[in-house]
């Protein structure tokens, strides 16, 4: 399994994804699942994956190649969509084209084929824009009220964004939730591992800061060490219950 999240604020965009793949307690390796395709200046986009890796790898080839879209006569790639809504289009074209050649085999072979992508970033002088992408092909945007978006292992990183993470929340103050939400989710659950791979797009710069965090990474340690010392912290400041106190 793994752990991606989209986060977009006024600011800018951040996309971070794990690298662990696990296909059983003695099988457990690495892949990046943050796929860039830039032309300076002129278009980021970034492609989080997360489920079946033959299906989201082979659908990732596609798109960089390029595919023909219904009734479309010329192949159109990553780097030639004309908008992020027509790139998240292609994208989940290729994950049903996938899925509909090779789901057959391997649900015989009890594999789940489902897929699911996070694909963010901006063409030309269009708005950030971010999207998932589900095993079907259709998807959803990204909008202010939820700025952000989770695929695979999600339920442990999920509170902290629902309870800090806002629109007007500055970049730096999102990556740092966005970081704090993967230091949780490691912690619970083993099918999330480091290094996790992560870029920022910052509001008119058309350029992205692309990173890896490896394991032993400074400022991911403290960042962890000084949440969990937070917490420790705000539960001692917290009143106990008072039935319990009545009892006493």
């Amino acid at each position: 399994m793994t752990y991606c999240v989209g986060l977009l604020v006024e600011d800018g965009l951040a996309l971070i994804a794990d690298t662990r793949t696990n296909a059983g307690v003695d099988n457990i390796s690495s892949y990046r699942k943050l796929h860039v395709s830039e032309v300076t200046g002129e278009r980021v986009i970034a492609v989080a994956t997360a489920g079946n890796l033959s299906v989201t790898q082979t659908a990732m080839a596609m798109v960089r190649e390029g595919i023909k879209m219904p009734g479309s006569e010329e192949p159109e790639s990553l780097l030639t969509a004309p908008t992020l809504f027509r790139a998240a289009q292609l994208v989940g074209h290729a994950i049903k084209l996938v899925r509909y050649e090779i789901a057959p085999s391997l649900e015989a072979e009890t594999v789940n084929a489902d897929a699911s992508v996070l694909i963010g970033g901006q063409i030309g002088d269009g708005p950030i824009s971010l999207y998932m992408v589900y095993s079907q092909g259709n998807f959803i945007e990204c909008q202010p009220d939820t700025p952000y978006l989770q695929i695979g292992e999600f339920k442990y990183g999920k509170p902290i964004l629902d309870r800090a993470l806002r629109h007007h929340t500055p970049l730096p103050e999102t990556v740092k939730l966005g970081l704090i939400s993967f230091d949780s989710t490691l912690r619970s659950n083993v099918s999330v591992g480091l290094p996790l791979d992560m870029i920022v797009l910052r509001k008119g710069e058309r350029k992205g800061d692309v990173r890896r965090i490896e394991a032993g990474d400074p400022y991911f340690q403290i960042l962890g060490q000084q949440w969990s010392r937070a917490l420790a912290e705000a539960q001692h400041a917290m009143p106990s219950p008072p039935w319990l106190d009545e009892g006493a």
